[in-house]
């Protein structure tokens, strides 16, 4: 067998099982909580509905929350791996520079100073943040010659400035300090409306990253070579800045910060299906899935019976990752 079919056959494997362990998930993520289902009853839930207590509590609570989960993991590494791509930079990710704590201090702004505001408006006011975010660390980290240490570097500082401005907006508001939970990263207490606010820039997004993938793979390969085969630098990597923007955005307005899912997703997948994007962008939509839903069934965990957002299992993967990433000089060269 040549090394293209083993890269096939690892590829398939690597769908298939990810695809089992995603569907295991879900099935888990309904399961269990402070009210523990059957997986048996789960899974006729979904042939037949009833008015049972378990079933409402699937139908309303939990299936809802698996949905944005999914949604959100998705969206926040497919970000993550455009990043990457576009800025050459292996310790980029919205977390990192400074497009989720833009988005949050968006969001937390508007619900300070606009408390009527509805739930698709906060969406609009998280694209704004992130796009703050990411165009201040671009500002400065351009500034004598872009590197990607500076570009790191800027983007850790912008984003705990950011993050610090909106930690302030919350102590001193009484508006605000509904937003404190929000703010670490949580999927829990999520319904239907929270589904259909994300899913049209979730799913609109994917689908334009998966559509680009090729241009992108084209591009990590250097600018002189994409341009001596056609493709259109700068307008790539605008329109991947701006799923950047939609897909971290749209995830924070719903999730709040999740961190580092961006980061470590696209590493692990280059690890298993190799640099083509073609390929990437669709493999960090499902471990990104299965990095959000996996986090939020172990985050049920540290306060049993109360619930613990989900940003703290991922910044307590995450953290770790960043420091070996960086140790590793990984930051340096893509």
């Amino acid at each position: 067998m040549n090394r293209a079919s083993k890269q096939k056959v690892t590829t398939y494997l690597t769908a298939l099982i990810g695809t089992i362990l995603l569907l295991i998930g879900i099935v888990l993520s309904i399961s269990v909580g402070a009210a523990d289902i059957k997986a048996q009853t789960v899974l006729h839930s979904f042939i037949q509905w009833d008015e049972s207590k378990e079933q409402v509590i699937i139908r309303t609570l939990r299936l809802p929350r698996a949905v944005i989960g999914v949604l959100v993991g998705a969206s926040l590494a497919v970000a993550g791996a455009l990043m990457q791509a576009i800025t050459k930079n292996a310790l980029a990710s919205p977390q990192v520079f400074g497009v989720n704590a833009g988005a949050s201090l968006f969001v937390v702004l508007s619900l300070v100073l606009f408390p009527g505001l509805s739930s698709a408006s906060l969406v609009y006011a998280a694209f704004l943040g992130a796009a703050l975010g990411g165009v201040i660390v671009y500002s400065f980290a351009s500034g004598g010659g872009m590197t990607p240490v500076k570009l790191a570097l800027a983007g850790m500082a912008v984003h705990f400035f950011l993050s610090s401005l909106t930690q302030g907006v919350v102590l001193f508001s009484d508006q605000g300090k509904d937003a404190l939970y929000w703010m670490v990263g949580a999927i829990n207490g999520k319904s239907w409306t929270h589904v259909e606010l994300i899913l049209p820039w979730s799913l609109g997004g994917l689908i334009l990253a998966a559509a680009l993938s090729r241009s992108i793979s084209i591009l990590v390969l250097g600018e002189s070579l994409a341009q001596g085969l056609g493709q259109k630098v700068t307008q790539i990597r605008i329109l991947a800045g701006l799923l950047v923007i939609v897909l971290a955005g749209s995830s924070v307005a719903v999730a709040g910060p999740v961190g580092f899912v961006g980061l470590i997703v696209p590493h692990i997948v280059k690890k298993l299906v190799g640099g083509d994007y073609r390929r990437i962008i669709p493999f960090s939509a499902l471990f990104g899935a299965l990095l959000v839903v996996y986090a939020d069934i172990l985050s049920r965990f540290i306060a049993y019976p109360f619930e613990s957002p989900v940003g703290i299992v991922t910044a307590l993967i995450g953290a770790p990752f960043f420091l070996y990433l960086a140790k590793q000089g990984r930051g340096i060269k893509q």
